[in-house]
């Protein structure tokens, strides 16, 4: 599954176009993000992972969607939230659909993925996150999983360079 996802063609809040791939060989942590979101206090958590794991081979990677109608319209906006507010430095990308027709191709990849109760499907909500190890395997955790969950960051230690 690894090689599909890796080829899926990206874009950084800042117009940078570049595929999943990327960031390969990494663990990576896909989130669908959403600035004016109860639950956007995550951010804290994602950026002490992203601080924490980093020098080791790993990264948050941020999806803003206005899906669920609490992101933010323009780019500029966005990406000054997740700075000001949270001091961001994983990489954020450009609003994306992450159910549906007009999904994302990574969303409509990462959705097959079943969570530990066994459901795949439609993203229920923001913040929810998909752990993607370098050998291609993929955990789903849903929004209300805390980002500094025991299993996220076993999951991670376990993945990542000593």
């Amino acid at each position: 599954m690894n090689a599909s996802l890796d080829s899926i063609g990206v874009t950084t809040l800042d117009r940078r176009t570049t595929t999943f791939g990327e960031w390969a060989g990494k663990v990576r942590l896909v989130v669908n993000v959403a600035s004016r979101c109860g639950l956007a206090p995550q951010y804290e958590q994602l950026e002490a992972l992203q601080k924490r794991f980093v020098d080791r081979g790993f990264t948050v990677l941020a999806f803003p969607s206005h899906q669920f109608l609490q992101e933010f319209r323009d780019s500029e906006k966005i990406a000054e939230y997740c700075v000001t507010t949270w001091g961001v430095t994983f990489p954020v990308m450009e609003k994306v659909r992450v159910n549906g027709r007009a999904a994302h191709p990574l969303y409509r990849e990462l959705t097959k993925t079943p969570d530990s109760e066994g459901k795949a499907g439609r993203i229920t909500w923001n913040f929810e996150k998909f752990l993607v190890l370098p050998d291609g395997t993929v955990y789903r955790f849903r929004p209300r999983v805390l980002p500094e969950d025991p299993a996220i960051v076993e999951l991670i230690e376990g993945a990542v360079s000593a």
